[in-house]
């Protein structure tokens, strides 16, 4: 029993990816969960119109950060600064009293919003004068169902599962067959390869992604307020940067047990801890919070979220669709360069850098050499 212990430990150090795992895994989850990650936003987002702005202004709590004020102003301004994803949480003030409009396509924000302003209705009668009874008007999300909310994110989880998890699977298992080798010898070139690969998966995740927003509109009740041709050009990029990161993946993976465990290490979880999926990316702390910045999830999450529930345009969202464009060419260019590396012929050596290609094509030369060798002898037999 002894020796098993000590052979299961030696395997075990050998697979450093497996034991990386082991030890990165648990630590990420503890940081995130217990130390970066909040459930309620450490500030609030605020905009304030109308003629009191000022007033208005030193009168909301702590927790409200000022982002826009404009004293000429009114209820459009406001909403628009909400439907752009400018602020959280609008004020207008004149007229009657106050009104105070809430994104609730931001749940966690809105839920903490809504419990500061009761506090605030509930403390400024004990002031000299009686504060005005305030009109709260949630908007996009009137609800605040988590539905509404969760599944446009969850578009986006299914699309990294089939762009990165499937695609790498399915590249590294025609490696473990030899298929891949095949190639070296045909005409093509590494993009036509990568083409070749990425299609298949891009039409599944396709047809994945239509289902999921077809449940979630006809069973769950999600609305989708925006435009399908704005929503399916964010969808493209996105889907775009997860399909190169699969065939990247696959490219440093000798085995579907490593591309798994690079998929999810690297991918999956941080995306669906860090992307805002969960957490509001103001409730994590800074030290961990540039993360969520290279994530394609985070971006595809602005977009989903902007054109189904607030029904946003293009224009606002010009910085998520400028960050997928800039992360697919980055990840695309990387994962042809791997394929280029692997399809390149082999030098008259008959190494190669990489790849099991060239490995193939040493035997290849060497059975020849044999062969030749053994006519010769049997010529030389006969003469």
């Amino acid at each position: 029993m002894w020796a098993m212990i000590v052979k299961e430990f030696r395997q075990m150090r050998r697979d450093r990816r497996t034991l990386a795992m082991m030890i990165i895994m648990p630590v990420l989850l503890l940081v995130v969960l217990g130390y970066a990650a909040r459930f309620y936003p450490s500030s609030i987002p605020v905009a304030v119109a109308g003629p009191d702005a000022a007033a208005a202004e030193r009168l909301l709590p702590k927790s409200f950060d000022v982002v826009s004020t404009d004293a000429a102003g009114g209820r459009s301004w406001a909403q628009d600064q909400l439907r752009d994803g400018r602020a959280a949480v609008a004020v207008i003030t004149g007229g009657a009293g106050p009104s105070v409009l809430v994104d609730g396509s931001q749940l966690l924000t809105a839920q903490a919003a809504l419990t500061a302003l009761q506090q605030l209705r509930f403390t400024r009668p004990a002031a000299t004068t009686p504060a005005p009874k305030l009109a709260v008007t949630i908007l996009y999300n009137p609800g605040l169902s988590s539905s509404d909310v969760m599944i446009p994110g969850l578009a986006g989880v299914v699309l990294v599962f089939v762009g990165t998890v499937i695609t790498s699977l399915g590249v590294v298992r025609e490696r473990q067959s030899g298929t891949l080798e095949q190639l070296a010898v045909m005409p093509l070139r590494p993009r036509d390869v990568f083409l070749g690969k990425i299609v298949p998966y891009f039409v599944v995740a396709a047809v994945d992604l239509a289902i999921v927003l077809g449940i979630g509109i006809a069973v769950f009740g999600v609305p989708f307020r925006g435009s399908w041709l704005v929503f399916g050009l964010g969808a493209l990029l996105f889907l775009f940067v997860t399909l190169g990161i699969g065939v990247l993946i696959s490219t440093v993976s000798q085995n579907q047990g490593q591309a798994i465990q690079l998929a999810m290490m690297t991918t999956m979880l941080p995306q669906v801890l860090l992307s805002g999926l969960v957490f509001p990316l103001s409730s994590v702390v800074a030290g961990v919070r540039w993360i969520a910045y290279l994530l394609p999830l985070t971006y595809f999450n602005e977009i989903a979220r902007g054109v189904m529930l607030r029904d946003e345009p293009i224009g606002p969202l010009w910085e998520p669709f400028l960050f997928l464009a800039v992360l697919g060419t980055v990840i695309v260019a990387l994962a042809i360069t791997r394929f280029r590396s692997y399809l390149a012929p082999a030098p008259s050596g008959g190494r190669r850098g990489r790849g099991h290609a060239g490995h193939a094509g040493r035997g290849v030369r060497s059975r020849a050499v044999v062969g030749g060798s053994g006519a010769q002898r049997e010529t030389g037999g006969l003469a």
